[in-house]
């Protein structure tokens, strides 16, 4: 998965440096370099050495070192080193490991922002985003939630339009399944209160808009299936009307587009029907489309987080990232898993090639 020289590298921010972010892009480097040959590593020069001399401690034998080098957005790919382009404030001192830091919250943000307008300038080709932690964005003053929620707004402001003009949505994804969620970070009371027609409509066509910027949509028009909001998706309103006043009528302003969109579907099944049929020659589905954040997280999350990826949609850049936290609980340990960011990365070099 090679890179010719001239083309934009892809971006990887190296996410909070108290957690495992920079162990496992050391990792990815290290078990698959042809892939990560065409990233920079948007991050602190020192926290990304620290992280490579743990592995070269804990892997003497199993994995290559690969030596570090400074960058910029220009610099040749050679290949054989981890190029870092430094992304924040060098820190007094480097954050210690699984802990909850406010200049690690700084440090995580100031990259991401690196990162974030550096693909929304053509610099880079895509993001990849490592893990941060929410609560040391907070203290870093980040308003915030999540990477989500920053590069809507980060892109908003590129775009010059209001963060409203600019819709995004939440999708996972690994081998088996892709869901889209209809609301993001929000409290279970408000992602209800959002299973509005207009909300709903914007997911279907924002989820069909990039399934068919896909090698999907070359050959065929993407399907979607809803999934419903309520036990038994309703059962006719017995057990709640969201699925008659709200995703039905959705769906059927969604088909008079000539979206392929089908449902509400009981949630408590539909997760496996997608599953089951992913690789028919015409599935079930190629994307169910959540009602809240943990009714779709918890499908893909329960296949293993190690082959999933999370995906932004609706943004003017392309940005993946693994389908996990930071870990703190690993972090300074060197035995982070990193398949799912190489997942991030593989997905990332491939939307960027138009694939």
């Amino acid at each position: 998965m090679s890179q010719a020289t001239s083309s934009p590298p892809i971006a990887l921010s190296m996410g909070d440096p108290a957690g495992i972010g920079p162990e496992i892009i050391v990792d990815a480097f290290m078990r698959e370099p042809a892939l990560m040959q065409p990233c920079i590593v948007v991050g602190d020069l020192q926290v990304m050495q620290r992280a490579a001399q743990l592995h070269q401690a804990a892997h003497p034998a199993a994995l290559v070192p690969v030596p570090i080098a400074v960058s910029d957005w220009g610099a040749p790919e050679d290949g054989t080193s981890i190029r870092v382009l430094q992304g924040c404030a060098l820190p007094a001192a480097l954050p210690r490991f699984g802990e909850v830091q406010q200049e690690a919250g700084r440090m995580a943000a100031d990259c991401i922002e690196l990162g974030a307008r550096a693909a929304l300038q053509g610099k880079a080709a895509a993001l990849v985003t490592a893990p941060i932690h929410k609560e040391a964005l907070s203290l870093a003053g980040i308003s915030h939630p999540g990477h989500t929620e920053m590069l809507q707004a980060l892109a908003a402001e590129h775009a010059g339009v209001a963060v409203e003009a600019m819709p995004v949505r939440m999708m996972l994804a690994n081998p088996e399944l892709r869901t889209v969620l209809n609301s993001i970070h929000v409290s279970l009371r408000n992602a209800i209160a959002a299973v509005q027609v207009d909300q709903i409509l914007q997911t279907i066509r924002i989820t069909d808009a990039f399934l068919r910027r896909t090698a999907l949509g070359r050959h065929r028009a993407p399907r979607i299936a809803l999934a419903g909001l309520n036990p038994h998706a309703g059962e006719g309103g017995l057990f709640g009307d969201e699925e008659l006043t709200a995703i039905i009528p959705a769906r059927d302003a969604a088909l008079a587009e000539g979206i392929s969109v089908s449902g509400p579907f009981p949630p408590d099944t539909v997760f496996m029907q997608a599953r089951r049929h992913a690789h028919d020659p015409l599935p079930f589905c190629d994307a169910v489309i959540a009602m809240y954040h943990d009714q779709g997280l918890i499908p893909v999350k329960y296949l293993g987080v190690e082959h999933g990826v999370n995906v932004t949609l609706g943004l003017p850049l392309i940005r993946t990232s693994p389908d996990h936290g930071t870990a703190f609980d690993l972090a300074g340990k060197a035995c982070a898993d990193s398949t799912s960011l190489r997942e991030a990365v593989r997905m990332a070099v491939d939307l960027a090639q138009g694939a």
